[in-house]
C-alpha cells in the first residue's frame, strides 16, 4: 500500500467533470442517526424507534476518513464540512476534527448541525480546530419549531448553542432556514430581527424535493425572490458580490450596516454549473449530487486492502465521468416514467 505521507496536494490540478467543474469542496456525514425528526428530512412515521439505523461497524471509521479526505484534497478538495444525520452524536468527533486539521492543503474545516447538543461541545470542537459552524434552524416560534423538529428539542436549546459557539469563536455563524410555504413563511420576519446586528448570518433555502419522503410540491416553495421583497420591504438591502467560485448563496447586506443575508434558490435559480461538492456518506458511499439515485462504494476497497493509487483513481474516474444537473432538469426527471429513487438527505447531509 502507498504511504499516505508521499501524497503532496496539487494547487489547482485535479480533475474536471464533464461541465467543466472542479473539486473543491467534500461533505463528509459522520453519523446516519439524528436527535430531530424533521418532516422535510426524516419523518417521524417512517424513522420511527424501531427503524434500523447503520451499526458503528458499518459506519467509516475515522481513520478511514482521514484517509479518504486525504485522497480528496490531492485531487484538488479544499474545503470539508462534517454532516449528518446529527454530526454530535458522532463519539469523539473533535478527535476527527483535529485530525482533519492536520492535512496539508485543507483551507476550511466547517460543521453543520441542529444546534441542540451546540453548548456542550462548543468550546471543545474550537479548541480542536474546528473554523466555523452553520446551525439548521427553521423558525423561532416555539410550536411551529416543534413542528418542523417533529416534536424534539427546543429553541431555546438552538439559541444557547449558537451564543456558546459565539462565545468559543466558531465564527461566522450561519443559520440555515428551510421556508415552507404555510408552514414557517409566517416567521421569517422575526429570524431576520433577531439575528441582525449579531454577526450572525441567516439564510434561506428554497423548499426542495431531496429523498423520496418529504411530499414535496412546488407550491410548497416560497421562492427567494419572493422572501428578498418581503425582507426589502422592512429594511434596505444591498446586493454583495461573490466571494468565491461554486458559493451557492447570493449574499444581501443590510443598508445600514446591520450586517448580512443569504438566499439559497436551487429550485427557482439553479446553480448546478458551478457546484464543485462532493458527498461521502457515513458508510462510505460516494454521491456527486445531492439528488443523485445512486452512489460508489469505497467502504469495501479500503477493508479490502486497496492502495492510495488505487482509491485516487477510483475517486478521479467517478468525478470525471460525472454530469449531475438535478435541479436544472428538475421538472422533466420528476415527471420522467423511470426516475429513480434519490438518496435521503439524512443519509449525506444537506
Amino acid at each position: 500500500m502507498t504511504s499516505p505521507d508521499v501524497l503532496i496536494p496539487l494547487p489547482g490540478a485535479g480533475p474536471h467533470d464533464r461541465r467543466g467543474r472542479p473539486l473543491r469542496d467534500l461533505r463528509i456525514s459522520v453519523m446516519d442517526r439524528c436527535n430531530f425528526r424533521c418532516p422535510y428530512c426524516m419523518p417521524r412515521e417512517t424513522f420511527h424507534e424501531r427503524y434500523r439505523f447503520l451499526g458503528s461497524h458499518e459506519r467509516l471509521s475515522f481513520d478511514e476518513i482521514v484517509r479518504l479526505a486525504r485522497l480528496f484534497v490531492h485531487l484538488g478538495v479544499r474545503k470539508l464540512r462534517l454532516t449528518g444525520g446529527e454530526p454530535l452524536l458522532r463519539s469523539g468527533l473533535t478527535d476527527l476534527i483535529g485530525d482533519l486539521t492536520a492535512l496539508d492543503g485543507v483551507e476550511d474545516i466547517a460543521l453543520t448541525t441542529n444546534g441542540v447538543l451546540l453548548a456542550k461541545y462548543a468550546f471543545e470542537l474550537r479548541a480542536a480546530g474546528l473554523q466555523r459552524i452553520t446551525v439548521s434552524l427553521d423558525s423561532l416560534d416555539p410550536e411551529v419549531f416543534r413542528r418542523m423538529s417533529g416534536g424534539f428539542g427546543g429553541v431555546e436549546d438552538v439559541l444557547s448553542g449558537i451564543e456558546h459557539a459565539r462565545r468559543a469563536g466558531l465564527e461566522p455563524i450561519k443559520i440555515n432556514a428551510v421556508v415552507q410555504r404555510g408552514v414557517n413563511d409566517h416567521t421569517v420576519l422575526d429570524l431576520v430581527e433577531h439575528f441582525r446586528g449579531t454577526g450572525v448570518i441567516v439564510r434561506f433555502i428554497e423548499y426542495m424535493d431531496v429523498g423520496n419522503r418529504n411530499d414535496w410540491r412546488p407550491e410548497l416553495v416560497v421562492s427567494s425572490r419572493e422572501l428578498l421583497e418581503r425582507i426589502g420591504e422592512r429594511w434596505a438591502l444591498e446586493p454583495l458580490g461573490r466571494e468565491y467560485r461554486g458559493e451557492v448563496a447570493q449574499r444581501y447586506a443590510f443598508a445600514d450596516g446591520g450586517g448580512e443575508i443569504g438566499f439559497i434558490s436551487s429550485v427557482t435559480q439553479p446553480f448546478c454549473g458551478d457546484c464543485s461538492r462532493a458527498r461521502l456518506s457515513s458508510d462510505g458511499v460516494l454521491y456527486t449530487c445531492l439528488f443523485a439515485t445512486r452512489g460508489t462504494s469505497l467502504r469495501d476497497a479500503l477493508r479490502s486492502g486497496a492502495s492510495d493509487d488505487h482509491l485516487l483513481d477510483v475517486l478521479r474516474r467517478v468525478w470525471m465521468d460525472r454530469a449531475d444537473n438535478y435541479s436544472e432538469q428538475r421538472q422533466a426527471q420528476r415527471a420522467s416514467a423511470d426516475a429513480e429513487r434519490k438518496v435521503e438527505m439524512f443519509y449525506i447531509g444537506g
